[in-house]
């Protein structure tokens, strides 16, 4: 039965540490990963001089922001946009052009300026463009199956499979009108997953935070790329993709981009960089270099006129220039999203800084969750090991320790760059504090028990519960009491022990004694020791009691009758019969604890003790059974019927006193 309930107790704590890590890693670790992507991964030490924080320079971003919407209104004719995008075919060099939008319809108002915008993507070199997926099917399946395959025909990748992206999740893509579908050759996903850490999708508090990115999407059999991976194909020129396990190859370039996550939809996590300082020490909302469109479109038109351009060509040359919207004041433009660097975060500057890792290489390094659990294990086997070895202010400085070591660890890791369980281990740690000690006092107070049963049978129940309540305060000492003292022996025991064996003597006193203790204690007495076959019982201390003295001559008297009927029942099992004397006396002691301070008992002294055992002894004398002093005489007459034996000698006392001998009593008074 004993090993089944630490079965069960071993199986519960398993199932609740399960729980907790459970619920710590899906809801904590996610605000615990943000925090110190913010504050420990884009942050830099003073003396360390090669981490780079900042988005890469040759990311540039022009933004669609609120200042070009006050010179244009939105929507606005498609055909401005080839201001920005001759500027870049005409007075720089870009390796590609990145236009993070999305075209669905045509604008039937203006027919003749989206013939022009077409015209202009057509000729502009490593033009790269959006499209989004979605969970929802088709509403109408003949036209949706045709457009799949003529998506598929033309923007598909090859990709060569040794691990299978497990998940198919999506069921129809956006559409774009014919024109524009036939002039544009690249494009890329702009679809994000919300709500992720390590490739999985987490709950948090219904509002999505990007932490991960999806590089390669597998839609109806076939593999497409993120608008960041198609910039990156672009620029390269590579054909074919090697997808493993735990990374994304590509053989033309004897490049791999490791710790690719398959657990979900195949995501790798985002390196955010810190948001560009603007000169006026403030900063941006950009972590990358950006600059207005309308500086762009002016710097145009200013060419055009012969006048100085407002924005400088050269920082678009060998750049991957992205173009998106950010005005907040605009409805359609207003891309943000939420992000562990910034809420929010402009959704433009997020698929920039997914571009900016894959052409720089700029990735965080996942340590694998079997990895954390084990690490997780180590340290709580560690916080236990302190809690089992040590006393609690040694234990709980270890585990501190362990805490503080591991902080720092992890924000080393976060620090340069790779990625490890912040805020669970830690929660791990502190709930197996919290059971271990739990264990531990259980374990403490079930011995506690063990011992006060089996010192109960050494000492009194009421003095253990003396010594436990002042268990801070024991010492040599005690008080004056007045109390009363029985004294109770076994007639002619020695030659009883001389004719039968010593087991048979045991036995036969072990009987006697185990009869004798309920009755002290019915009477609010507690026996202080046996001295032989002799019982030495208090009344009055340590229990309270005023009617001690009654309570100590109605005991006497019960311990006689009940002794008579113990020897009816050892007459039938053949053993010897016995008789008792009693002695009473009532008077004040000192009572405490006497000795040495490392031994030390806790007993009653003084002459009140002395006559008590001098009145039992006396019944030999007087051949009487139960006698009593006058001062417990005085407080149990109306109880007791009594002889009086007048000017008795006691041994040590110069004057003679009067001793009562006592013939019946009434118990039930």
């Amino acid at each position: 039965m004993r090993y089944f309930k630490y079965f069960f107790f071993s199986i519960i704590v398993i199932l609740l540490l399960a729980f907790v890590y459970f619920v710590t890693y899906t809801f904590a670790e996610p605000k615990a990963y943000d925090f110190m992507t913010k504050n420990v991964l884009a942050a830099k030490l003073p003396f360390d001089s090669k981490k780079n924080i900042e988005g890469h320079n040759n990311v540039v971003l022009v933004v669609v922001d609120d200042k070009t919407c006050e010179r244009y209104r939105w929507p606005w004719k498609r055909e401005l946009y080839n201001k920005i995008f001759n500027y870049f075919k005409e007075y720089c060099k870009p390796k590609a052009v990145v236009f993070d939008s999305i075209i669905t319809t045509l604008d039937s108002e203006n027919p003749e300026s989206d013939k022009k915008y077409f015209e202009a993507v057509k000729h502009l070199d490593n033009f790269i463009t959006g499209y989004t997926l979605f969970i929802r099917p088709w509403q109408n399946n003949i036209s949706g199956r045709n457009y799949d395959k003529e998506f598929a025909s033309k923007f598909s990748i090859k990709v060569k499979n040794n691990a299978d992206i497990p998940h198919n999740l999506y069921s129809s893509v956006s559409t774009m009108p014919k024109p524009y579908f036939d002039v544009v050759e690249n494009v890329g996903s702009v679809t994000m997953l919300g709500g992720m850490i390590n490739g999985k999708l987490l709950p948090y508090g219904g509002q999505d935070t990007y932490r991960n990115h999806q590089h390669i999407i597998k839609y109806k059999g076939n593999y497409y790329p993120s608008l960041a991976l198609k910039t990156f194909l672009t620029i390269n020129n590579i054909s074919e993709i090697v997808l493993n396990k735990n990374s994304i190859e590509f053989p033309e370039l004897n490049y791999k981009v490791k710790h690719y996550i398959t657990d979900y939809q195949a995501t790798i996590p985002i390196r955010f960089y810190q948001l560009k300082q603007m000169p006026n020490g403030m900063y941006s909302n950009y972590s990358h270099y950006h600059c207005s469109a309308i500086d762009v479109m002016d710097s145009y038109d200013n060419i055009k006129k012969g006048k100085k351009s407002i924005v400088v060509p050269e920082m678009f040359n060998d750049a991957i220039v992205v173009v998106g919207g950010n005005a907040t004041a605009t409805e359609g433009l207003n891309d943000n999203k939420n992000t562990p660097i910034r809420q929010p975060h402009p959704g433009v500057d997020i698929q920039a800084t997914y571009i900016d890792n894959l052409i720089n290489n700029d990735f965080l390094k996942v340590i694998p969750q079997w990895i954390n659990i084990i690490i997780t294990l180590f340290g709580m086997l560690l916080v236990y090991l302190c809690i089992r070895k040590n006393e609690l202010t040694k234990a709980l400085f270890y585990i501190l320790l362990i805490v503080t070591a591991y902080i720092i660890a992890s924000s080393a890791c976060f620090y340069y760059a790779v990625v490890i369980n912040v805020i669970t281990p830690i929660i791990m740690f502190i709930v197996t504090m919290i059971i271990a000690y739990t264990h531990k006092y259980s374990i403490e107070n079930q011995n506690k028990e063990k011992v006060k049963a089996a010192m109960g049978k050494y000492i009194s129940e009421d003095v253990m519960k003396r010594i436990v309540q002042n268990i801070d305060n024991l010492g040599l000492g005690g008080k004056k009491s007045t109390v009363t003292v029985l004294f109770s022996d076994i007639r002619g025991f020695t030659s009883l022990s001389e004719r039968l064996p010593a087991q048979k003597v045991s036995e036969l006193l072990n009987e006697y004694f185990t009869e004798m203790e309920p009755i002290v204690t019915k009477y609010n007495g507690i026996i202080n020791k046996f001295i032989g076959d002799a019982i030495m019982a208090v009344f009055g201390e340590p229990i309270q009691d005023e009617n001690h003295a009654s309570n100590a001559v109605k005991c006497g008297y019960e311990m006689l009758t009940h002794v008579q009927e113990l020897n009816k029942k050892w007459e039938e099992e053949g053993r010897p019969h016995i008789e008792i004397g009693v002695g009473v006396n009532t008077g004040e002691v000192f009572v405490g604890n006497i000795g040495s301070e490392k031994r030390m008992e806790y007993t009653v002294i003084g002459d009140t003790v002395n006559l008590a055992s001098r009145l039992e002894s006396y019944n030999k004398t007087y051949k009487t059974k139960m006698l009593i002093s006058e001062s417990t005489y005085t407080h149990a007459k109306d109880i007791a019927s009594v002889v009086k034996i007048p000017d008795v000698e006691i041994r040590g006392k110069a004057n003679t006193i009067d001793i009562y001998e006592v013939l019946k009593v009434k118990i039930g008074e």
